[in-house]
């Protein structure tokens, strides 16, 4: 098993889970974060940390969507070892549905 990064992560990039992570494997797009699958040490302290629950298990992945695009982009993004600030407009989205189709940026962060 290994965790994901989904959709709810998308315009509110919380960091709170990269700073607890003990393997770094958390890698920084422009709108949101994702999680290096081979990197992950399945340990989940990563999960319990995220405030908008965008973390989940790969078997909660239906189809594995998420395995797919944290995946991809983890091998393009710069890896993120400490936490930051939130995005500005974070609790505006936070609760929004459907953020990959509307939102998704495939730019690296930094």
């Amino acid at each position: 098993m290994t965790y994901l990064v989904n959709d709810k992560c998308i315009k509110c990039k919380h960091t709170d889970c990269v700073e607890v992570c003990p393997v770094d494997c958390f890698y920084e797009g422009e709108n949101m974060l994702v999680i290096n699958p081979d990197e992950c040490i399945d340990c989940g302290v990563c999960e319990s940390e995220c405030p908008v629950d965008a973390i989940i298990s790969d078997t909660e992945d239906e189809k594995g969507k998420w395995l797919n695009i944290n995946q991809k982009f983890a091998d393009l993004w710069p890896n993120i070892t400490l936490k930051k600030e939130s995005l500005i407009d974070a609790d505006k989205y936070k609760n929004e549905n459907d953020k990959y189709e509307k939102y998704f940026s495939d730019k690296p962060g930094g």
